[in-house]
């Protein structure tokens, strides 16, 4: 008798499903976006510093990275300049996650630093896993 791991078959699966790597310091911020994320269908990691998040980005070329704009080892725009100058993470979308109010004038500094987009925090659970599909990449395993 043959049987297939569930984890085998996920895996498979898995492939075709976006990968979002979080970059979040707030531990309550990181859970409610990866829970969220995951409930949707979409496969997640996360990082909890500028440093730890250029590297997995760099390890596991995700579809999406959702950046923190205050980490506790760097500027969230200096993240982002960080893995627009590698050329493994150049072509990875860059949405800014924030508290801060998206004032006048931050459109051009976040697409001058690379990022794709910006979502506020607090996250609307119904309507953000839409927002962040609209910025993945193609799925890669």
């Amino acid at each position: 008798m043959t049987s297939h791991s569930p984890g085998a078959r996920a895996g498979r699966l898995d492939t075709a499903r976006p990968l979002v790597l979080i970059v979040d310091d707030n531990e309550k911020n990181l859970k409610l976006a990866r829970d969220v994320l995951r409930a949707a269908g979409l496969r997640t990691l996360a990082a909890t510093s500028g440093r730890e998040g250029i590297a997995l980005a760099a390890e596991r070329m995700p579809n999406l990275i959702l950046l923190d704009l205050h980490l506790p080892d760097m500027d969230g725009t200096d993240v982002a300049r960080a893995l627009r100058d590698r050329a493994r993470t150049a072509h990875i979308p860059i949405v800014a996650l924030s508290a801060l109010p998206h004032h006048l004038g931050d459109s051009d500094r976040m697409l001058a630093a690379g990022f794709a987009g910006y979502l506020m925090k607090p996250i609307d659970v119904g309507e953000f896993p839409e927002q962040v599909r609209r910025h993945c990449g193609p799925a890669r395993a």
